[in-house]
């Protein structure tokens, strides 16, 4: 089981949007694109933006979000 789950990663990302605003993210798809978009870029080298000693990139991409160090931009903008 993912920890944290598929909504506390949407509410994390979203908590910044306003009401009437359309959220950032609107699905699970979204929450799995930006995390393994993440995961790929700490396998090339980029810098962990949380403490990831014993984390697989995968994991510290999903803390990277749930922390919201990481922003996910939609494609649209």
């Amino acid at each position: 089981m993912l920890h944290p789950s598929y909504t506390d990663l949407m509410d994390a990302v979203n908590s910044e949007v306003e009401n009437g605003e359309q959220p950032v993210v609107q699905s699970r798809y979204s929450i799995v694109m930006a995390a393994s978009k993440r995961a790929r870029q700490l396998v090339d080298g980029a810098e962990p933006m949380v403490p990831a000693a014993g984390l697989k990139p995968l994991s510290a991409a999903v803390e990277e979000i749930y922390s919201q160090k990481v922003t996910i931009i939609n494609s649209e903008d």
